[in-house]
């Protein structure tokens, strides 16, 4: 028994052997057949589907880079990079060829991939593309990365891709959405293929289209869905299905309602930069007007003095310690303070403090004196702007929405706006010269016969006016250039911010800066900034006329005298 069971198993060992030597011709003719399918299929392109890229005919180069396009094997694609890369070349004879070498003498046939002789190769002229194809032929590039193995590379390629997008693109976006892993990407190349299939000859395709479309929230969508709600020459609507239409619109009613967000949004912040600047400018009158009762016709020239010493502070960092540029607004802001409060100190000491009494004088002469300061300014400065750059720090800003960028300048200055408000606050109300200030303020007699010198009192309130309008002035500097004439644009504004707000009051100037600067910015759209101004002026006289006395009133006998 166990010698026949040995000869079975002999018998069927030569039977193994013996077929796989018959099998063997058969597998390597099998793969001798794939290894020539494999090498047709890397140039499976044909000469008539090159041949128009050596042509004339712009149209029918179009249509030879949509076939390469929808084709998209690997002759293809290499076509399609070597002509983004402009090194594909035509012959007399109508020959495409594609540039192997930087010297032009190495070339293979763009259709059979087979080299070609240097003397062809650089007898060969360069294939000339319009704009519009060379827009599809970058396109089709930035189709070729959605198959990178590169998370970042194919980011980029769909950013390029949604900029532009091409319905030739849509096979590979096809085979892009069923490879793609990451979530993220998966969302932006469901929005691409929406934004390519449109036009799809299938309503449920364009249906869920626009679905995708809408879905992305994107202001610059509505170029893509409103033709799909408008109507032809002949009345028709360009989109026929009634459900695509409808999801069409309701994706446009969408739109406009994120668009009337962004302008309310934009019209706020637009309010409250303009009212932090009238904020920084009113509030050192407010402390000299409301103390003092002097009109100061000058004091818009505080802010440009604060302005111009920024600029020195500026200019002295650009030539001692250029390294360290990005930090000079932390030495311009008690600098600006400084030189603004000392003179308004010698300004108070030399001329006001003979005029108390005399609003007309002290007006005339006020105004004198801002003038005598501007041209002094052209005197030391030139009568040309000068410009103070913003730090590192303070260019750019930071996208809130779409088509909503807040300038970090201006968010800068309204937060410093509202540091300098609870420095001025803690002073008058903290400090014992708040204490002196605020007793003058409501009852100078009384206070006198207490023992406050209120005149040194007048003079530390002036200046210390003085110098906040300063800090308003190195504010201004980071918006906008400086020049002799910088004040003349704020000082209305600032003493319309102090009448409607309360003489004296840091809390109603607060208000009257920030509401006056809202209420500009929302009728500025409709009338313009000139009339809108004349609308708050108008709005103001009628405030005024009801209650003169403003938001806050004075307490105290000086307001019932």
């Amino acid at each position: 028994m166990a010698l026949l069971l040995s000869r079975f198993v002999r018998v069927r060992a030569r039977v193994r052997v013996r077929r796989a030597r018959a099998a063997h011709p058969l597998v390597l003719v099998l793969a001798l057949a794939l290894c020539a399918a494999f090498s047709s299929g890397a140039h499976a392109l044909e000469a008539a589907d090159v041949a128009p890229l050596a042509g004339d005919d712009f149209d029918a180069k179009s249509t030879a880079i949509d076939k390469l396009i929808a084709t998209h094997d690997a002759a293809s694609l290499a076509l399609l990079k070597a002509l983004a890369d402009d090194n594909v070349t035509a012959t007399d004879s109508g020959e495409v060829l594609v540039q192997d070498g930087a010297d032009g003498q190495n070339a293979r046939d763009a259709a059979t991939g087979k080299a070609v002789p240097p003397a062809v190769a650089a007898s060969a002229q360069p294939i000339t593309l319009n704009n519009l194809l060379r827009s599809k032929v970058a396109g089709a590039v930035s189709g070729l990365q959605l198959a990178s193995p590169d998370l970042e590379t194919r980011r980029a390629a769909i950013a390029e891709l949604l900029k532009n997008p091409d319905p030739a693109m849509k096979p590979m976006i096809d085979a892009a959405r069923a490879k793609e892993t990451d979530p993220a990407l998966k969302r932006r190349l469901d929005t691409l293929w929406a934004m390519t299939a449109l036009h799809n000859p299938n309503a449920a395709t364009r249906l869920e289209a626009v679905k995708l479309v809408a879905a992305r929230h994107d202001l610059d969508m509505y170029e893509l869905l409103r033709p799909l709600v408008a109507k032809n020459a002949s009345g028709a609507f360009n989109e026929p299905d009634a459900e695509v239409r409808a999801a069409a619109q309701q994706g446009i009613d969408a739109l406009d309602a994120i668009q009337r967000r962004n302008e309310i949004a934009g019209t706020l912040f637009a309010g409250l930069s303009l009212g932090s600047v009238l904020l920084l400018a009113a509030l050192g009158l407010a402390i000299t007007y409301g103390l003092i009762g002097v009109i100061n016709m000058a004091h818009g020239e505080f802010l440009m003095i604060g302005a111009y010493a920024t600029y020195v502070v500026q200019t002295l960092f650009q030539r001692y310690a250029p390294g360290a540029l990005d930090w000079y607004p932390l030495l311009a802001v008690p600098a600006s303070f400084v030189a603004a409060a000392l003179v308004g100190a010698v300004i108070e000491r030399l001329v006001i403090r003979h005029l108390y009494g005399r609003p007309l004088e002290t007006l005339l002469t006020t105004f004198g004196i801002s003038l005598i300061l501007i041209q002094a300014t052209r005197m030391i400065f030139g009568a040309q702007n000068v410009q103070v750059e913003n730090p590192a720090w303070m260019s750019g800003g930071v996208t809130l929405m779409q088509d909503l960028i807040l300038p970090y300048n201006r968010l800068a200055i309204l937060a410093f706006s509202l540091i300098v408000v609870a420095i001025a606050w803690a002073v008058l109300t903290k400090t014992r010269l708040g204490l002196y200030v605020r007793a003058v303020t409501q009852n100078r007699r009384m206070a006198a016969c207490v023992g406050v010198r209120t005149a040194r009192v007048d003079a530390w309130a002036f200046a210390f006016g003085a110098g906040v309008a300063g800090l308003g002035g190195c504010a201004l500097s980071q918006i906008g250039n400086v020049g002799p004439d910088l004040g003349q644009s704020y000082i209305i504004d600032s003493f319309m911010a102090v009448v409607l707000g309360g003489v004296g009051q840091i809390a109603g100037t607060v208000i009257g800066g920030f509401g006056l600067g809202l209420v500009s910015k929302a009728i500025e759209p409709f009338w313009g900034a000139v009339l809108a101004k004349i609308a708050v002026l108008v709005l103001i006289v009628l405030f005024i006329q009801k209650r003169p006395q403003g938001l806050f009133a004075l307490k105290g006998r000086s307001a019932e005298a």
